[in-house]
């Protein structure tokens, strides 16, 4: 809990550091002797208060069905119908998010390097993060009140996939959203038999239902805690930093915990079921995939990908075919008889080609549509057709990408082409949620997110979407409407300061950003790193081993940058035919294990690469 930063300088020490500053460095955990400059908290006890200040906050504004109890609560009661209430939760809701985010930067600055040990510590922040968050009120989103009129539809022997919510008494004094009232359920059906045994259990009480519905994405989020590191040691990427960078990230933990939706098991499922592929167990990942596609369909785009993986690399086209129609059987038989067992047969499939309706300013196509939309209204021509076909041409361009990244590239990136698939579905959607960012980012997390502008990227996405989320989804009774858009400015207020703190003023969080812009435009990152030779993702050499990625990836596997705080791993990808161990000599999850450091041979020998993780010390707070 007590640790030490050294001063703020311009940034940190220098980028090219003296052999002393080195040797007093030491590592990306030890602390400059001549540095110390008071006693701050851990990251991991930060993000603790920071996930405690949200939960609090979520009392005041997070969502709660009409009918629930709590709302005769004192103390809620307080809190919720007084002015003064509503904006102090969300001062305190929304600087608790930031809070988190800055912890999250923190461990990875001081994880830097990702030694021995790292991915325990991502674990425990997983773990405590999400624990104060298990007990709070939705917050990001209530389609968790959904979920618990879908479980009263199947309880009451209707169609989920036909029938919407409103055909249920009291279904709006429940929570769901008015959106909801007449469309079917965009679920799987394996998700439906959750929601009924929700319903069975609980009946219709709408604060159990929610607290268990979380603990179901709970344990999405663990399944991820469990496989983002097992794949990452596929690809030669650090399993703490891949975990750190997706599960652990402040988004994620607040989505998939606060926010209660089943993607995280969806994810979870999918990420399992690719591991198992990879590693020669088609049957169980297939399996495990099928189970993803019954919470959410739209993991079918990976089927594909789980056949060639399954195969494995080099096969012929006569057994990839063969393997993908191994594939397609088992999920076929397995879906087939959930919708046998349930009723409802392949009705999820009618809905889902059928579900997309709408626009988002921040996705590009609803961004193209708003701009044509307006352009053309202007000058008195429809607009109807607008989104309709944008919608059309962004599904054909996507289907046409994800047959082309199917049929075109090297067995090595078979993961890495099955998140660019994913990704174009979601990207060429006129909506994008923020949680279906949460969808893509495991899996580029374990083939490798690079120290520069990718890893700047995840911080400007990840941030840009707790803002939306902590300003559009505030709770607010109608009688105090008039206050409604005032403190959703007040929220956003709030988010954009602590961006800019966080990014130009916190001496300890800003060195990250600098260091990760590149020098033409004003940051220090110096551009195209220097490989190592033998070099594996974590940044530290396994004696005997080539560098794989050098012939896909250059440049790539690199150490980290100077300042960066995080450390660098490569966007290219190991071969995946074997299991977690079956590259690495030392026999150990390179994850996990403590690396074996070789010195480079030759007139180079004793010199470090610039930016190594012992090269320069990161502030402890």
């Amino acid at each position: 809990m007590e640790s030490k930063h050294p001063a703020d300088t311009g940034g940190g020490l220098s980028p090219h550091p003296t052999g002393k500053q080195r040797a007093e460095s030491g590592s990306a955990g030890t602390t400059h002797p001549r540095a110390r400059h008071g006693i701050h908290l851990s990251p991991l006890i930060q993000g603790v208060v920071g996930s405690f200040m949200i939960m609090l906050g979520s009392l005041g504004v997070g969502w709660l069905a009409s009918v629930s109890p709590m709302n005769r609560n004192p103390l809620l009661i307080a809190i919720r119908t007084e002015e003064s209430g509503v904006i102090a939760s969300t001062v305190v809701m929304t600087l608790g998010c930031w809070v988190l985010f800055r912890a999250w930067l923190r461990m990875g600055q001081q994880l830097t390097g990702w030694p021995e040990g790292s991915l325990a510590t991502v674990r425990k922040a997983v773990w405590a993060w999400s624990i104060p968050m298990l007990f709070a009120l939705p917050i990001f989103s209530r389609d968790v009140f959904a979920y618990i009129g879908q479980g009263r539809l199947v309880a009451a022997g209707q169609d989920p996939y036909v029938e919407g919510i409103s055909t249920l008494n009291n279904w709006f004094q429940l929570g769901t959203d008015i959106t909801w009232a007449e469309d079917g359920t965009p679920y799987g059906p394996l998700y439906l038999n959750v929601e009924y045994w929700v319903n069975r259990l609980v009946g219709t009480s709408p604060d159990l239902s929610v607290f268990l519905f979380r603990l179901v994405a709970f344990a999405g989020v663990i399944l991820c805690l469990a496989y983002v590191p097992k794949l990452a040691a596929l690809h030669k990427v650090s399993g703490a930093k891949a975990a750190w960078i997706s599960v652990a990230n402040p988004l994620f933990l607040i989505s998939f915990v606060a926010s209660a939706h089943n993607d995280a098991v969806m994810v979870g499922l999918a990420l399992a079921g690719t591991y198992y592929a990879a590693t020669r167990r088609g049957v169980l990942g297939v399996v495990l995939v099928a189970g993803s596609i019954g919470i959410k369909p739209i993991t079918l785009v990976l089927l594909p990908f789980i056949g060639l993986l399954w195969a494995g690399p080099g096969a012929s086209w006569a057994r990839i075919i063969r393997y993908w129609f191994y594939t397609a059987g088992l999920v076929l038989g397995i879906m087939a008889l959930i919708g046998w067992a349930n009723g409802y047969g392949f009705g999820w499939l009618s809905v889902m080609l059928g579900t997309g309706t709408g626009a988002v300013m921040f996705a590009p196509m609803g961004a193209l549509n708003a701009l044509l939309s307006g352009a053309l209204s202007t000058i008195g021509l429809p607009v109807d057709w607008i989104l309709p076909l944008l919608k059309l041409i962004g599904r054909l361009v996507s289907v046409g990408l994800v047959f082309l990244l199917i049929f075109k590239g090297k067995s090595t990136h078979l993961i890495q082409r099955m998140a660019l698939a994913f990704s174009a579905l979601v990207i060429l959607s006129p909506i994008i949620q923020p949680w279906y960012i949460l969808w893509l980012l495991p899996f580029f997390a374990v083939t490798g997110i690079r120290d520069d502008w990718q890893t700047l990227w995840v911080y400007f996405t990840t941030a840009f979407f707790i803002a939306f989320g902590a300003a559009d989804q505030i709770f607010i009774w109608q009688f105090l409407g008039d206050l409604d858009p005032w403190v959703k400015h007040l929220s956003t207020g709030i988010s954009w300061a602590a961006m800019f703190y966080l990014a130009f003023l916190d001496p300890r969080t800003r060195v990250l950003f600098r260091s990760l812009v590149p020098v033409r435009f004003g940051g220090r990152h110096p551009g195209k790193a220097l490989a190592v030779p033998g070099a594996s993702a974590t940044g530290t050499v396994v004696p005997g081993a080539p560098n794989p990625l050098a012939a896909t990836n250059p440049g790539a596997g690199a150490p980290a940058e100077p300042e960066s705080g995080v450390p660098g791993e490569s966007a290219g990808s190991e071969a995946v035919g074997s299991d977690a161990t079956g590259s690495n000599p030392t026999g150990k999850n390179p994850a996990d294990a403590r690396a074996i450091e070789t010195k480079p041979a030759g007139k180079n020998a004793g010199r470090k690469a610039p930016g190594n993780a012992g090269d320069r010390e990161v502030p402890r707070s």
